[in-house]
């Protein structure tokens, strides 16, 4: 359930990162953006895997 929810927020993130490229602002907050995305989803693989 919750890798869902995480793998939905990434594609928020990512889509925002692409809104504020096509804005033109700083190019620190493309990255935070994309640098939170790719955090969501490792941490939705990382939900994913087995807990033994």
């Amino acid at each position: 359930m919750w890798s869902i929810v995480l793998m939905g927020l990434a594609g928020l993130l990512v889509g925002g990162a692409l809104s504020f490229r096509q804005q033109h602002k700083p190019l620190w907050t493309q990255v935070s953006f994309y640098v939170l995305a790719a955090m969501s989803l490792l941490a939705a693989y990382l939900l994913t895997l087995p807990a033994g």
